[in-house]
């Protein structure tokens, strides 16, 4: 994660630090500036794990309920375990399963991993909720009359029914949508900032910083040194090379 960068058109003077906490993407700024970040937020970041777990007396139990990377702190600890917040959990399947008196449905509509569950009691679903699910969309397209487009903005593997319907769409709810990040690009006066800092999309790969690093530390030199090294020559070929017979070295 070091070798990210900022999209061109973020202006990373809008960057809030406190919702940048809870993006999974942004653990490489977060690491070094400690002293900003939330930590109310940054226990729901399944990035952050490393730092929750050298820090435990920082962690809010509330949000880390829903942590899919903590899992084996939860199992350990479900003392203290916030059961609403777990029902969002898509890694908690097997303890909400073992505990379906304490699930919380509307929160469940929105989770992912119990999408069987949802469609075995589609009397509990919370269609609102369910609008987020990513895992849901077949069932949203099914009942398009009880989608709730403010919450579909969110919704990442629903960005062809937002393109198709454009006025329906929520600028707050679409900023935080990483497969949206074409659109908010192409509107930036529409953009939540506060939201768009919890976006992972934000980011991209820092390719020059990738190729200075590879050459400053001689890791380029010796990748080519292997690929080429004389015991390779009869591979050339499948490399896309012609073929290169020892004599000729």
């Amino acid at each position: 994660m070091a070798f990210m960068k900022f999209r061109p058109f973020i202006q990373d003077k809008y960057i809030d630090w406190v919702y940048l906490s809870e993006n999974p993407a942004a653990i490489h700024l977060l690491e070094p500036n400690l002293d900003k970040v939330s930590w109310y937020l940054l226990s729901q970041n399944p990035a952050a794990i490393h730092l929750l777990e050298a820090n435990p007396e920082k962690i809010v139990w509330y949000n880390l309920s829903q942590n899919p990377a903590a899992i084996h702190i939860l199992e350990a600890n479900q003392d203290k375990l916030n059961w609403t917040n777990l029902s969002t959990n898509p890694a908690a399947i097997h303890l909400l399963e073992a505990n379906p008196d304490k699930i919380s449905w509307s929160c469940l509509s929105g989770n992912p991993g119990a999408i069987h569950i949802l469609e075995a009691n589609p009397e509990k679903i919370n269609w609102n909720i369910l609008s987020k699910n990513p895992a849901a969309i077949h069932l949203l397209e099914a009942n398009p009359d009880k989608i709730d487009w403010n919450i579909l903005s969110k919704n990442p593997a629903a960005i062809h029914l937002l393109e198709a319907n454009q006025d329906k769409i929520i600028w707050w709810g679409l900023s935080i949508n990483p497969a949206a990040i074409h659109i908010l690009e192409a509107n930036p006066r529409k953009i939540n900032w506060y939201n768009l800092s919890r976006n992972p999309a934000i980011f991209e790969y820092d390719y020059k910083a990738m190729k200075d690093r590879m050459y400053s530390s001689g890791l380029c030199e010796g990748l080519m040194k292997n690929r080429f090294h004389p015991r390779n020559i009869p591979k050339f070929e499948s490399w896309g090379h012609e073929s290169i017979l020892a004599e000729d070295w």
